[in-house]
């Protein structure tokens, strides 16, 4: 793990808050041995990310707020005429698609790795669009919004 030291921990932060939080002992538990596997140092970090991560899922909503995003995509190959179906939208939205990976995970199936960025509407319709089409086994979207995670991040997973 990666810590800023103490003077500019605090400085970044700004004014702190302590809050009280009831959570039923189980929960707790689960949580505390998740938190633990991730590499948390305490759970304050752990509620900070938890937060963090609800507030930009938020703003991802917004139609035109500019997000960042990633298109995971498990497929047969051999599903027909797919692999140029997957190419052809990619193009057909090619102002938005940052970058492809493309990785053969054995004979039959693929995964693709889609990056895209743009505003969250457009994003969201593409990554529809790929994971919905027909061949597709398993999709998935990933959106973050640059504007809207903070800089001063002190657990690296």
């Amino acid at each position: 793990m990666c810590y800023a030291p103490r003077r500019t921990f605090w400085r970044s932060m700004g004014e702190l808050s302590r809050i009280g939080v009831s959570i039923d002992s189980d929960l707790l538990r689960r949580f505390d041995s998740f938190i633990k596997n991730k590499g948390y140092e305490n759970r304050s970090e752990a509620f900070r990310d938890l937060i963090r991560d609800r507030l930009v899922g938020s703003a991802v909503i917004a139609p035109k707020q500019a997000v960042v995003g990633s298109v995971t995509l498990i497929y047969d190959h051999h599903t027909r005429l797919l692999p140029e179906k997957l190419a052809d939208l990619q193009h057909d939205s090619h102002a938005i698609v940052v970058s492809t990976l493309h990785v053969h995970l054995d004979h039959d199936r693929c995964l693709e790795v889609v990056v895209l960025r743009g505003e969250s509407r457009d994003v969201q319709k593409l990554a529809d669009r790929l994971i919905s089409t027909k061949g597709v086994r398993h999709g998935r979207l990933v959106m973050s919004s640059p504007d809207t995670v903070s800089r001063h991040r002190h657990v690296h997973h």
